[in-house]
């Protein structure tokens, strides 16, 4: 018999992937979304799709849950009411489905709940593993309390994962998404300084860790989810000009970029010099451990899934 999954955030730029994934594994799925049933189907493949998590209440239970709901953290500046946004869609839906999940007749054997290697806030050049102390700023209290909501679970006996995500790479979105245009036009350029580290990934690497996670009965506590080759923003500059076969002679220095993103541009001018310790000592393979590699597929026409 076929294991049951439910996935929050199943129609994401990760979520509908893991979910083509999953099918192919020959897994059942059941996909929280507030879209419309038809176009959960349509992105997600063969799937059960629910809008309201109420609707699982009670119910018989799944045998695990993937956990990636979330606003995007870098689609909007950052006003107060957007940071409650970020909160509620993150915090708030975990905390909702933690509360589902008790009322269900049987427990599920795993959680992976998602997270982000914000948790750390800015670690300058440090090497970071999951067991770096965080610098207290938005985004590490954003993703402590966002794993702090999937805890009650594991008190409860659950197994629970956290997938600390880097900046991931792939077709058709991810953080290419809005560099590719300037990029091609041979507008390209480090942002800053361009010495801020970006844990990249690959949207493979997070699909196939998030799998592993699940599958892998001794993983539990946060995992690191980024290459275990980081990279300063200028050396991506340089790989992804490399590959688009432009240059990249047009920096965006960093009073510009506060004035134009105001807080949020930390994100960008800042980073952590994060890796996969726990991941590889627990032996997980990565298909794109390299950089160009990983932007030259993600740019190739014809590459999405």
């Amino acid at each position: 018999m076929s294991k049951r999954i439910l996935i929050t955030g199943g129609t994401g730029f990760i979520g509908h992937v893991l979910c083509r994934e999953l099918l192919a594994r020959n897994y059942e799925l059941t996909v929280f979304s507030r879209q419309p049933a038809e176009a959960v189907k349509s992105s997600c493949g063969r799937v059960e799709a629910i809008r309201d998590l109420q609707q699982l209440r009670s119910h018989p239970g799944y045998d695990a849950v993937i956990n990636l709901a979330g606003e995007g953290i870098a689609d909007k500046r950052w006003s107060e009411a957007r940071k409650q946004e970020l909160r509620d869609s993150r915090i708030g839906v975990t905390e909702t489905l933690v509360e589902v999940i008790r009322s269900w007749e049987r427990a599920p054997e795993v959680l992976v709940s998602g997270s982000a290697v914000g948790f750390y806030g800015d670690q300058g050049a440090t090497t970071v593993t999951e067991d770096t102390s965080p610098n207290d700023e938005f985004t590490h209290r954003l993703c402590r309390d966002w794993e702090n909501a999937a805890k009650p679970l594991a008190d409860d006996g659950v197994r629970v994962c956290f997938s600390r995500t880097g900046v991931v790479a792939g077709p058709d979105g991810g953080f290419l998404e809005r560099m590719i245009l300037p990029f091609k036009l041979g507008l390209g350029g480090r942002l800053g300084s361009g010495k801020q580290f970006m844990p990249w990934v690959h949207r493979d690497d997070v699909v196939g860790a998030l799998i592993w996670m699940m599958e892998n009965p001794s993983a539990s506590g946060p995992f690191n989810v980024v290459s275990p080759n980081p990279a300063t923003n200028a050396e991506v500059t340089r790989s992804l000009g490399k590959v688009l076969h432009r240059p990249t002679l047009f920096p965006a220095p960093a009073p510009v970029l506060k004035i134009a993103l105001g807080e949020m541009a930390r994100l960008l001018l800042t980073g952590q010099k994060a890796v996969p310790e726990k991941l590889i000592n627990q032996g997980f393979q990565f298909r794109y451990p390299d950089l160009e590699p990983a932007l030259a597929q993600s740019i190739a026409p014809g590459a999405s899934r």
